[in-house]
């Protein structure tokens, strides 16, 4: 089963999950947030008042009955109110999410909502997004304004909080918890572009034009077998995966991993399956052009192709969104790599490509990774490639260090890049081609 099954978990399971992982990824303090279900027969599943976001256990979830009596050992959040609202306005929503992460706060307390256009995926996920005056936290009041922003347009399924956080839901838990994630990135991609000079947006139709563009009808092929060294690639797989969402370099929505297999036969993560909840079995075999039959690979898959037909050295491939590398794919400023040893190193100089070459010219981007390991697509995401997948990792971790560092860096003084002597130095040193 499914770290997060919402077909066949109990509400309170659900819930744990759910909390523990917006915890764990600092999206939320000790005390702040609170999530809930409504379940098939109207009772709704909350996280309690007061208690430990860190240590939740099952125990602690409250059950508010459909005739207003409490089961648990605790109280319901305080923010039970506008989460009883919503569900009376959205009937078919059956979950909510509400804290306080970082950038949308930042949203928040400057009384504005991030535009999604930063991304294509963002849009359909978010949705169009709902500003909420400010009222006392838990207070009635509160409900009826949140409620009556979620009445103002059908499509409303998150809402800035003025001066509070954001509140966001969804047919399940996890469609809920996916918006809940990729609105967070997005409003921090839309700060770290603003930090190095402005965030670029995409137009509704190129946002259109993209969903259009990507292959989706793939030939598959049948008699299927998973030898050891296949299954072995898929655990090594399924590790990175789940370490990037943990760490922060990828997200829920979007990320693909590849390895090469045999030849220029490869495995690859699949679409539409949340990256944290990824298992084995959801892994995609490619071969002679081919996919497994019954699955469906990335939309990236012919890209993958591509890149490993053309460069024989290249045995895996991450395709990302970490919040840092996307506000340069997002301003367009160039990523200046040439900060410490092991950044140059391992990345040497990082070039951008305009948004769009992913799906009208793969032979580029193959022929480029030919000079550079990694590329920045416009307003997209990075590609990082490598001899090995866990070397492919290190290189994506050294990118976003690197992109983290010189962000800051911007807040304090002008970059000091190492010289083009020192360069050829390291080349010489490291044998860097």
């Amino acid at each position: 089963m499914k770290l997060l099954d919402t077909k066949l978990m109990h509400p309170a399971d659900q819930l744990i999950v759910v909390i523990s992982r917006i915890y764990r990824s600092g999206l939320t303090t000790t005390s702040g947030g609170n999530i809930s279900i409504k379940d098939d027969n109207g009772d709704i599943w909350i996280t309690p008042a007061g208690v430990d976001k860190g240590s939740l256990t099952k125990k602690d979830i409250v059950c508010v009955k459909t005739d207003g009596t409490i089961s648990g050992i605790h109280r319901p959040s305080s923010e039970y109110p506008f989460h009883r609202a919503i569900y009376e306005i959205r009937p078919q929503m059956t979950a909510v999410i509400h804290a306080h992460p970082p950038a949308l706060v930042a949203f928040s307390i400057t009384h504005q909502i991030p535009n999604t256009n930063i991304i294509p995926q963002a849009k359909g996920i978010c949705g169009t997004i709902g500003f909420a005056k400010y009222d006392v936290p838990g207070s009635k009041n509160l409900g009826k304004k949140i409620a009556e922003e979620f009445k103002k347009q059908p499509d409303y399924k998150a809402v800035i909080m003025e001066n509070h956080g954001v509140v966001l839901c969804g047919e399940d838990l996890k469609d809920a918890y996916q918006r809940f994630e990729t609105l967070e990135f997005c409003a921090r991609t839309v700060i770290n572009a603003n930090i190095l000079g402005k965030p670029n947006y995409l137009t509704d139709e190129q946002i259109q034009q993209h969903e259009k563009a990507i292959p989706t009808d793939f030939p598959h092929f049948l008699n299927i077998t998973y030898p050891s060294d296949e299954r072995e690639i898929r655990d090594i797989m399924i590790k990175i995966i789940h370490r990037a969402c943990n760490q922060g370099l990828m997200i829920s929505s979007y990320g693909t991993v590849s390895v090469r297999w045999r030849n220029n036969d490869f495995l690859i993560s699949p679409v539409g399956v949340p990256r944290w909840d990824m298992d084995t079995e959801d892994i995609v075999q490619v071969k002679d052009g081919k996919v497994e039959a019954g699955k469906v690979p990335s939309r990236s898959v012919a890209l993958h192709q591509e890149i490993y037909q053309s460069n024989p050295k290249i045995n895996s491939i991450i395709l990302t969104q970490p919040p840092h590398l996307m506000g340069y794919c997002t301003s367009g400023m160039k990523l200046n790599v040439r900060t410490i040893p092991e950044s140059w190193i391992f990345l040497k100089d990082i070039p951008i490509m305009p948004f769009g070459i992913q799906y009208e010219d793969n032979k580029r981007i193959a022929e480029i990774l030919k000079t550079y390991p990694a590329v920045l697509l416009s307003n997209d995401s990075v590609i990082i490639t490598g001899d090995g997948l866990l070397n492919t990792f290190d290189r994506l971790e050294v990118a976003e260090f690197s992109a983290k560092s010189l962000i800051l860096g911007e807040r304090i003084g002008k970059l000091q890049p190492i010289t083009d002597e020192e360069v050829e130095e390291l080349r010489v040193a490291f044998n860097v081609e």
